[in-house]
């Protein structure tokens, strides 16, 4: 049997299992010879910072960035989001995208639904919100005021602020140096890429870009789909002062007789 014949037949074989019926829209194969070069993952001087080397041997082949087929009806420039698969994809072509390796949310601070890009930053500054605080005490001292743009920063190089209707639900999908997370449940919600992934991504995307993130199972969301709030922590209640009834003879003016 010829080589190409038996590539013939593997490429029907791959046609007939995009011909399935998948609401998720979730077959993904990698076209060949797309992936980047290692180049794209070297260390990179961006704005009086360096963004650190990638150990390539240490990411998952599948993590990395790639051109892949992609079957959705979405439209060319969409970005849609895999909790399951732990995948980001841009939508380059009809059945195309980009594929980038994520880290999602961990257990209780996963979500779904659909937003827009509102706004995106170089080297964003990084303001902790309070509930976090509460859980991590250690992070007092950012409180409010943030920790400014850096190679240590959680926001990394680069992020996307997302908004659904208008409303900023504190979701972002941005850079992290801590590039060992992607491919895990790792975030508090947000959508981490390793950097230099998040500066391709950023210097692709406009304002405005809309975003998809499916459900758990990868089925496309109906609706928004948040965590549940942080339970506040209350405060301890202060000890009961016993009430001494009063000598109402030494009262003087009003009082109880």
């Amino acid at each position: 049997m010829s080589k190409i014949f038996q590539n013939g037949i593997w490429a029907v074989a791959l046609l007939g299992l995009a011909g399935c019926d998948d609401p998720a829209f979730r077959t993904a194969a990698p076209v060949a010879q797309t992936a980047l070069a290692p180049a794209h993952y070297s260390a990179i001087a961006d704005n009086g910072f360096t963004v650190l080397a990638v150990p390539l041997a240490e990411v998952p082949a599948e993590m990395l960035q790639q051109e892949v087929a992609y079957r959705t009806d979405q439209a060319v420039g969409t970005i849609i989001i895999d909790p399951a698969t732990k995948h980001l994809y841009l939508i380059t072509a009809k059945n195309r995208a980009l594929r980038y390796g994520i880290a999602v949310g961990r257990a209780g601070f996963g979500w779904s639904g659909e937003a827009d890009i509102a706004g995106r930053t170089a080297w964003p500054k990084w303001i902790p919100p309070h509930e976090m605080i509460a859980r991590r005490p250690e992070l007092e001292r950012y409180r409010d005021v943030g920790q400014t743009g850096g190679v240590t920063n959680p926001l990394g190089a680069r992020a996307l602020y997302l908004k659904t209707n208008g409303v900023d639900y504190g979701f972002r999908i941005h850079g992290t140096p801590e590039w060992d997370s992607i491919g895990h449940n790792a975030s508090s919600g947000c959508i981490r890429m390793i950097n230099q992934d998040v500066m391709d991504l950023y210097s692709r995307v406009p304002d405005g870009t809309h975003v998809v993130v499916l459900t758990e199972d990868g089925q496309f969301p109906s609706k928004l789909t948040l965590p549940p709030p942080t339970p506040k922590t209350r405060k301890p209640k202060a000890a009961a002062v016993p009430v001494t009834e009063p000598d109402v003879f030494g009262l003087t003016g009003a009082g109880r007789v």
